[in-house]
This record gives C-alpha cells, structure tokens and sequence, in this order.
C-alpha cells in the first residue's frame, strides 16, 4: 500500500528582494514499527510507502531472519490497520531465531570497536565472491544522474534520500526513496528478497549521502559487488567493504569519484 509521502503548505517565501506566499511541499515523516514473528524489533522514523519491503528489508540486512524464509507480511496482525494507522508492520517467518528487541542498529557507537562491528559481521557474512569488477570510472560517474530522473519525491519535496540498485551499464533498476538513508536502502533490499532475488551478484548499490559502517553492512549482506555514494564514506566503512571484498566509491557526484576499497 502506498500512501501520500508529501504534504502541501503555504510558505512566506523570500526571493532576495521581497516577500511573497506560495505553496511548499513538504516530505511526510511518520514511525513505523517493525514486528518479527510477533515480536517489536525496531520502530523507524519513514516516509509511508513501500512498508512492506522495508520491513523486509531491515529484517533481512540485520540478520534477524537466519536461514528462515518470509512467510507473510502485513499491517499489524492483532487488529486492524485502521487502528495504528498503517505504522505497524508484522513480519511472520517459518522459523527465525527468536527476535532481541532493539532500538536501533548497531553501530561502532553502540558500545562496539571497528574491530569488533567487523568480526561480528563476519560471523554471519561470508566474504563476497572475488574476481567481480565494478562497472569501469565513466559508468560509475554516471549513475547519480541517471537515479535523478526517478527521484519524483524529491524533485518535490527536496528532502528524501534516494537508493537503487544498478546494472554493470550502470542503468538504474530500482529506485526507492525515504527520508532515512538506511530505510530507502532497506526498501530496496526488502524489495529484492520478496522477489527472491538475492543474492544481487554482479549489480551495484547506489545511495545518495555518505557511505557508512550500516550502508557497507546492507550492502555486505545483500550480496552487491559494488557500493556507490554520492558523499563521503567513514574509516569504518572502509575497513569494512575491504573485509567483505565489496567495491566502495565515494564522492560519486559532477562526473568523478574516490575508490577507496582494494576491491575496487
């Protein structure tokens, strides 16, 4: 179920030499609420839209859902969605380990060393498959502007983030937008794996902020070979796409880019 994403107010505009009214869209920003199996897993502040896929999707690069397979998706299970407003997802599998609540991601400034995020992902990650190249420099340069052209929301409203999975010609296969870097990510994921198309061999990822410790670990768990974004990535997030074997770029924006993991 898609729902509106924008939201239309009036504005006192300044142009530089005068004021004036006129009408503003503004991104809408609501919690979601993510069950597994039952139980409250995360609530995550989104834009309302492609729920299904992000929860998931955020199931899934977290490693919530083991060796188990996604056997229903719905809006709040015990009651009508009515009542929560459809900010309730439930996600029922055939056998995930019992969920831990949690409120966030883990991250590096969760209590855990570099050292330590990359050990705990490669407990449950194995290293990506050697030998896939990324699309060359000029294809890779590209893809910011290709993704643009299917950025609707954010040609309205300026305020949403955009993920999207690409081609080794660099062309934009899907595209999702959120307000949250990690939900469009995780959309996009979600997407893939109700498809039943992960691992995603041989494709890119594209984000449009910085690359971070949680983008390498989405993109890590998805199976892309290459992750592309558009700011810069952290010291963390380097050292983790070298241990995965995935191709980092960041600074993709104005036809240049930095490379910045031995992958790539």
């Amino acid at each position: 179920m898609t729902r509106g994403r924008s939201q239309r107010v009036l504005v006192r505009r300044w142009d530089g030499s005068r004021e004036h009214r006129r009408p503003d869209d503004l991104v809408v920003e609501e919690p979601l609420t993510i069950e597994l199996d039952d139980v409250t897993v995360t609530t995550t502040m989104r834009t309302p839209g492609h729920d299904f896929e992000l929860a998931a999707g955020f199931c899934f690069t977290e490693g919530l859902l083991g060796a188990a397979s996604i056997t229903a998706i719905r809006y709040c299970a015990a009651r009508p969605a009515a009542d929560t407003e459809f900010n309730l997802v439930t996600v029922q599998t055939d056998g995930a380990p019992p969920p831990t609540p949690r409120l966030g991601l883990t991250t590096s400034a969760c209590g855990l060393c570099g050292a330590e995020s990359i050990a705990a992902l490669s407990e449950r990650l194995d290293p990506l498959p050697p030998g896939e190249q990324p699309p060359a420099p000029d294809v890779l340069a590209a893809v910011p502007e290709r993704v643009r052209a299917f950025q609707d929301l954010f040609s309205a409203t300026g305020g949403v983030h955009a993920a999207a999975t690409f081609g080794a010609d660099g062309e934009p296969i899907l595209v999702r937008e959120d307000i949250g870097r990690h939900n469009a990510v995780d959309k996009v994921v979600g997407r893939l794996l109700l498809d039943g198309d992960l691992p995603a061999r041989g494709r890119g990822l594209f984000v449009s902020g910085r690359a971070s410790f949680e983008m390498v670990q989405k993109a890590w768990a998805a199976g892309f070979s290459v992750l592309a974004a558009v700011s810069a990535p952290s010291a963390l997030a380097v050292e983790t796409a070298a241990a995965a074997g995935l191709a980092l770029a960041g600074f993709v924006r104005g036809g240049q880019l930095n490379f910045y993991s031995p992958s790539a």
